[in-house]
């Protein structure tokens, strides 16, 4: 990689990946529409004259296609993830995740761009009954919009590759958590005990198992796929990963972890039943063998990284005015 594309690069975890392609050498182009991005996140690359910051849509497929020339390698990482509330727009989902990503690959095609990563999510293995959860699981009825979004996507890259001869590889991440994290339980509850913190309300009962992973070993494992040259080795031209820990906690586990860090001890209020709202896998844990074959370890633990979190939370209480 010398000169390399990131779309929703001023998000969580677009601008940390921002960070670390600097960091390697690589020459940035970032690309934002700033929906949920944050200026502020990307204050350090401004800094860096390899990095240059363009404001605009996956949408705007002209815009895009010029802000991309003369880049070597793609990272799609902007998209709509409000998972909760897909059901109030599911026009945003399919605009924001499956159109965006056709006009991402419809602009590399234009300027010969033949390399790709993506940031689709453990959320297309739906309510599988097969658990630790395997790259190559039997997909189950999809539960929610934005899987269903992230899964065409997924598809259209994978035509791409064979369709004309692009290399791709396809991230199907568990929850990620760490510094610039904006949304997800970690935030709600900590924003709630800011508020109120003698009353901590859960959707749902509380037994919901997932799997989390921290910021930074993310990304050390993308460059790992990467760097492995993995899809040489495979069958098509592209490969999936799941990208996650050899853990799982509940949401009474993150509960605890998060009040016993803060000294607070609320009452709880649990709204019922075994998940949020509709489309919330109740248990996602996913099988990792085959990014750990890459030679890569996460480094934190789960329960490391929800504290690590929150730390930032506390030390950053502008983000909660920012997406107010």
């Amino acid at each position: 990689m010398q000169k390399v594309f990131v779309t929703g690069a001023a998000g969580f975890i677009g601008s940390s990946l921002v960070d670390r392609l600097l960091k390697e050498g690589c020459e940035v182009v970032g690309w934002d529409n700033f929906s949920t991005g944050q200026e502020d996140f990307v204050r350090p690359a401004l800094k860096s004259e390899r990095f240059a910051l363009t404001g605009g849509d996956n949408l705007d497929l002209e815009s895009l296609t010029h802000a991309m020339a003369g880049c070597d390698f793609v990272f799609h990482f902007a998209a709509n993830a409000d998972v909760r509330f897909g059901l109030n727009h599911p026009k945003k989902d399919l605009e924001q995740n499956t159109i965006a990503t056709f006009n991402v690959l419809e602009a590399m095609r234009t300027n010969g761009i033949k390399r790709i990563a993506f940031s689709s999510t453990g959320s297309v293995y739906g309510e599988t009954e097969l658990i630790p959860t395997p790259e190559d699981a039997p997909f189950p009825v999809q539960t929610s919009l934005y899987a269903a979004s992230k899964l065409a996507g997924e598809s259209l890259i994978q035509a791409y590759c064979e369709g004309f001869g692009f290399e791709g590889y396809i991230f199907r991440f568990v929850s990620i958590l760490g510094e610039r994290y904006t949304h997800g339980h970690v935030f709600d509850f900590y924003k709630q005990l800011l508020e109120h913190p003698d009353h901590l309300r859960v959707l749902g009962d509380g037994t919901q198992r997932k799997s989390y992973l921290y910021i930074q070993d993310c990304l050390n494992a993308i460059f790992h796929a990467i760097d492995s040259d993995s899809v040489a080795a495979a069958k098509h031209r592209s490969i999936v990963f799941n990208l996650g820990t050899d853990e799982f906690c509940t949401v009474r586990d993150s509960i605890g972890w998060i009040c016993g860090h803060l000294d607070l001890s609320p009452e709880l209020e649990f709204t019922g039943g075994n998940r949020g709202w509709i489309g919330d896998n109740p248990f996602i844990f996913l099988d990792t063998k085959k990014i750990r074959e890459t030679g890569w370890r996460n480094e934190l633990s789960i329960r490391d990284a929800v504290l690590r979190t929150v730390d930032w939370l506390h030390d950053n209480p502008w983000v909660f005015e920012k997406r107010a």
